[in-house]
């Protein structure tokens, strides 16, 4: 922020085009047409101030009320007050006019050779504003004591002689600098004060204030200290960050008897917030009207500014509407030269960046964000109040936790209400966000809208929702809801996306786990038909329907099948067979099986003697089922929880309770926790056959373990996993065929 932020003068002011293409949205206002305008240079990649300052009418002494304003406005740079805020102080002195010699710095610091030259020359306007300045009754000024405030014919270099002052600690010292120069305007001292603030150098801007205190105690000159000094030591104080000595500049302004101006409070509410007291600031704001003071724009934006460290959106859109309010009642704006209309609208743009910034931050804290969000967004609703498209697209790029999804939808279906386009990246962000709220149908309905609305989707997301779909299909897959796996897979097609091996296998085993033989036989007949080649979990999966059918001779054939094409069974598919051929009695051929996996390289598991003692089990073999136990020993494999539960049911159903009973206390000896059915089979073989067992050794009866997924066939039941809408039709078998399938 520049230092020296007043220029009031109807007489052109000296800017360079980047200054004029900086400021291209500032607004100056003013009422008076006095003598002096002080133009100076903002360096390349600044930002310019937004200034606006008006006066009451003429006045005598020290019955100053000038007031300088600042209004924020939308492409904010960071400047002191932080991010996202371009508030300026602006002074209230005379009028000066300099020629800009140079434009690379902000402060009076040059960079490496001396010092860049303002000089100042007189205007050609009437009108001293020093304290000192008498007024006729007619209002005019007297020439006399114009012509005593005036340099004439004098340039002064501003910047050089506040270079002179850089190190100075006394008052003293400024004297000696000083003694030897002509009559300044009171504006040079107001700006060396600024300027010695924003570089930090607070001891020279006290010293120099004091030597003015000493001159006007001394009658030296035609300066006084007044409130156009004060406020300066003031903006000072806030840029060097020395906020102690605020409290000493206004004792010094009461002893003075300098009444506070507008600026004055702007300047105190600026610093109060800087210390992070946005409350005491407000209720600044609140005390200017009880003090006969009409609070500027700038006030209003200073007060919008505390509203949004506190983080308190609600309060800034209540605050901004009862301005509103004010403003066009006409209790306030009726100052002419302040262009109000134009301040107005520069409010509103600010008010609309701080909702933005806040629901931002809660979303970024996370705190209750998806309440306060949504009821902000409420209030700017009822406030007349919208975001800009991009405003919103930033908002979602907020949202990553899982409960923001609700936020997302929300901006997102306000994008789609307001404008024709929206970014592709914010779609697939708002599809990933989704997928993460386990909202998967969700964000389906994202993909429709890019299909049917745009931007087209392109790779990211396609892998996007190809991933969704995968999760939903692996919850089908587990749960054995096989019906909704074929509807995914249909809808996929639907939407133009290829399902890969991956998603037909997922309803494959589906339909295994489900027993539907058919589906299952359908659904890899489709695979085959589209093009994509079955792999081992493909045939796998098939088999395993075909068996759980007591299709066996379909099975050999698929078998086969596999062998020809090349593909090499697994430990699944070589158990499968086993279980097949111990349905069928050929243990001979289980046995075949056992010892060409051995010669493959794929070791048998406890998983594949469990699938040979259930099937032998099932099939009323429990003597044959009894061998494959212990031949379990020689190939050193332990026996689990399931191949003691099944053999010990299927003895204790075939009237052996003691063999039953010694298996039980094995297994318990070698630390495994059965399940209450095996130990309900033994207590009832033991009493239905009358043997004489001690039941002590059992223990107590073990505790119900927790049930296995349930396998589900209805369609409601994945709606309540998946977030799926429960309108959908009732299953058509029909569906598990193509169109090509059906046609021919």
């Amino acid at each position: 922020m520049p230092y020296l932020n007043v220029w009031s003068s109807r007489t052109n002011c000296l800017i360079s085009e980047q200054e004029l293409a900086s400021s291209s949205t500032s607004v100056f206002t003013w009422r008076r047409t006095e003598s002096w305008v002080l133009a100076y240079s903002l360096p390349h990649n600044s930002t310019s101030d937004h200034v606006s300052t008006r006066n009451k009418p003429k006045f005598r002494n020290q019955d100053f009320c000038l007031r300088t304003e600042f209004v924020p406005f939308r492409p904010q740079k960071k400047d002191s007050f932080g991010p996202s805020f371009a508030l300026t102080q602006a002074s209230e002195e005379k009028d000066i006019h300099c020629d800009v010699v140079k434009q690379n710095s902000q402060s009076f610091t040059s960079g490496e050779g001396g010092v860049e030259g303002f000089t100042c020359v007189q205007s050609e306007e009437k009108g001293d504003l020093t304290n000192n300045t008498e007024y006729d009754d007619d209002g005019d000024v007297g020439s006399e004591e114009y012509e005593a405030g005036r340099v004439k014919g004098e340039k002064v270099d501003v910047r050089a002689l506040a270079q002179s002052l850089h190190f100075v600690k006394t008052a003293d010292e400024v004297d000696e600098v000083l003694k030897y120069k002509v009559e300044l305007p009171l504006q040079v001292f107001s700006s060396m004060i600024r300027g010695f603030g924003k570089d930090k150098k607070l001891n020279a801007a006290m010293a120099l204030v004091e030597w003015l205190r000493r001159r006007n105690k001394d009658n030296i000159g035609s300066i006084s200290l007044n409130v156009f000094i004060y406020n300066s030591l003031l903006g000072a104080i806030k840029e060097a960050g020395k906020y102690n000595f605020v409290d000493k500049v206004m004792d010094d302004m009461v002893s003075e008897g300098v009444q506070p101006n507008v600026v004055t409070y702007n300047t105190l509410m600026r610093i109060y917030i800087e210390q992070g007291q946005e409350l005491e600031a407000l209720n600044l704001f609140r005390e200017m009207p009880k003090k006969g003071l009409s609070p500027s724009p700038a006030s209003y934006s200073t007060a919008l500014f505390a509203y949004r460290r506190l983080e308190d959106g609600f309060g800034a859109i209540t605050f901004f509407v009862e301005t509103r309010e004010k403003y066009q009642n006409g209790e306030i704006g009726n100052i002419e030269e302040e262009n109000w209309e134009d301040e107005f609208a520069k409010l509103e743009n600010f008010i609309v960046r701080i909702c933005y910034q806040v629901m931002r931050q809660w979303l970024v804290k996370g705190e209750n964000a998806n309440t306060n969000v949504l009821k902000l967004l409420t209030d700017m609703d009822r406030a007349r109040l919208q975001l800009s498209r991009a405003e919103y697209e930033r908002l979602v790029w907020a949202c990553t936790r899982e409960e923001h999804h609700v936020v997302a939808k929300e901006l997102y279906n306000r994008i789609r209400e307001r404008d024709t386009e929206i970014s592709l990246s914010v779609c697939n962000h708002i599809i990933w966000l989704m997928g993460k709220a386990k909202k998967w149908w969700a964000a389906l309905e994202i993909y429709e809208d890019l299909l049917d609305k745009g931007p087209k989707p392109n790779n990211m997301s396609y892998e996007l929702i190809v991933s969704h779909f995968n999760i939903l299909l692996s919850a089908a897959r587990k749960r054995g809801i096989w019906r909704w796996g074929v509807r995914l897979l249909n809808k996929m097609e639907e939407k133009g996306l290829k399902p890969s091996s991956r998603e037909w296998n997922a309803v494959l085993v589906a339909c295994s786990k489900a027993s539907e033989t058919s589906a299952a036989v359908q659904i890899f007949r489709r695979m085959v038909e589209k093009g994509e080649k079955p792999t081992v979990i493909s045939y796998g999966a098939l088999l395993s329907a075909l068996e759980k059918g007591k299709l066996y001779d379909e099975a050999l054939q698929v078998w086969k099948h596999m062998i020809k094409v090349g593909i090499e069974p697994n430990l699944y598919a070589y158990t499968i067979m086993a279980s097949i051929y111990t349905a069928q009695g050929k243990f001979n051929i289980v046995d075949s099986i056992i010892k060409e996996m051995v010669t493959t390289g794929v070791e048998p598991t406890v998983v594949t003697f469990n699938a040979i003692i259930s099937g032998c089990a099932r099939n009323g073999m429990e003597s044959v089922a009894y061998e494959w136990f212990q031949r379990m020993k020689t190939q050193n494999i332990t026996p689990n929880e399931v191949s003691y539960e099944m053999l010990i049911e299927a003895l204790a159903n075939d009237g052996k309770p003691r063999l039953s009973y010694e298996l039980y206390v094995r297994a318990l000896s070698e630390g495994l926790s059965l399940s209450t059915k095996a130990y309900d089979a033994v207590i009832s073989s033991t009493q239905a056959y009358g043997a004489s067992i001690d039941l002590s050794i059992l223990g107590p009866r073990p505790s119900e373990k927790k049930k296995r997924v349930q396998i589900r066939k209805s369609l409601s039941e994945f709606c309540n996993i998946a977030d799926v809408p429960r309108r959908s039709m009732p299953f058509d078998r029909e569906e598990i065929f193509t169109a090509q399938t059906k046609g021919t």
